[in-house]
């Protein structure tokens, strides 16, 4: 397990390494359009660090429903871990480094 706070720190020093491409939407991945507005939701904040327990929260859900969410992106996605999301939502610039 990695600290989100931890993770977020990584990843703002690796998203400098991305290559740039210009004009492609995060939208025209197909691990992205795979996804329900709602799993985009949760994948965006998880990539900005936030946990099931802060989701469930701020989303007004239950946390086992912000659970199912995630379990469900991984396995669209094919992330192995919340690790992996995280990386795949700046790969398609879901989030940006702020």
């Amino acid at each position: 397990m990695v600290a989100p706070a931890l993770t977020r720190r990584l990843l703002d020093a690796y998203v400098h390494h991305l290559p740039a491409v210009p004009g492609a939407p995060a939208a025209s991945d197909p691990r992205i359009t795979a996804l329900t507005e709602r799993e985009r939701e949760i994948l965006t904040v998880i990539g900005q660090g936030w946990s099931n327990t802060e989701i469930a929260a701020r989303l007004h859900l239950a946390e086992s429903t912000v659970k199912t969410h995630v379990t469900r992106i991984l396995a669209k996605t094919g992330a192995r871990d919340r690790v992996q999301a995280v990386i795949l939502a700046y790969d398609t610039r879901l989030v940006t480094p702020m």
